[in-house]
């Protein structure tokens, strides 16, 4: 039976984003293995202050009353129920064939029908490119490019008009391939990574390929998504993923 002190324990320990969980004693005997605990460290952060609190007690209970079992089946539920649906939202009109794909890869594992890695990573290379490229925050890399242009070509030289209007060209002409590239070479790391991790249903594997971040990438997509508020469009992402990610932990009714 775990106690009030356990409990502020715990929500400490998130709140300090401590590398390692916190001891077995503050959830109930067990304490989350690294995958989630590198999980939900970030998804705390991410989450808005005013349901922060409420949360980490939520999931605190939910660790208490449910030990997370060993492999990857709650990780395939919430890459299917929450993350992969989130992502179909994300802009750009694409085709979700690809996400309907790895989602159906995805409840299958869940259901103890785990696909072989040539499998796993076909259906991922076409998501991870389409989630990085979402998540690459195009407005702060073009501010970037053009300040940089700009201020090279008034070192050589250029008016001030004409230094600007450099810098813009150059940061048009940079934008897109320097996306491309974020994409690509995140989506060639990670495919490999998690190909290896979901066919050998391997969570040590899986905490090695940084989930927290890969939520981070899932808030910034929809954020960057959104047609008007890119910041209510993370909050929300933040709380769908966070709430998804209980439910993962629970056992199936």
């Amino acid at each position: 039976m775990t106690t009030t002190a356990d409990r502020d324990a715990f929500r400490a320990a998130l709140r300090a984003r401590a590398a390692e969980p916190p001891g077995p004693g503050t959830a109930g005997g067990a304490a989350p293995p690294a995958w989630a605990w590198h999980l939900v460290t970030v998804l705390h952060e991410l989450l808005p202050t005013d349901v922060a609190d409420d949360w980490v007690d939520r999931l605190h209970t939910v660790l208490t009353e449910h030990r997370v079992p060993r492999g990857l089946n709650a990780v395939h539920r919430w890459q299917a129920d929450t993350v992969l649906p989130l992502l179909a939202r994300t802009s750009h009109a694409r085709d979700n064939a690809a996400v309907t794909v790895l989602s159906d890869l995805h409840t299958s594992a869940g259901r103890s029908a785990p696909a072989g890695r040539d499998a796993w990573h076909a259906a991922l290379a076409p998501v991870l490119l389409r989630l990085h490229d979402a998540a690459y925050d195009r407005t702060s890399a073009y501010a970037q490019s053009h300040t940089g242009a700009r201020d090279f070509a008034l070192a050589n030289g250029y008016s001030a008009a004409d230094a600007d209007a450099y810098g813009h060209e150059y940061a048009h002409l940079s934008d897109e391939v320097n996306a491309r590239a974020f994409a690509q070479s995140h989506a060639l790391a990670l495919g490999e990574a998690l190909s290896v991790a979901y066919a050998t249903d391997g969570d040590r594997a899986y905490a090695q390929t940084w989930p927290g971040a890969q939520a981070r990438a899932v808030v910034r997509a929809c954020a960057g998504s959104a047609p008007t508020d890119g910041a209510a469009a993370a909050a929300a992402a933040a709380v769908g993923l966070a709430d998804g990610l209980l439910t993962a932990l629970r056992p199936r009714g």
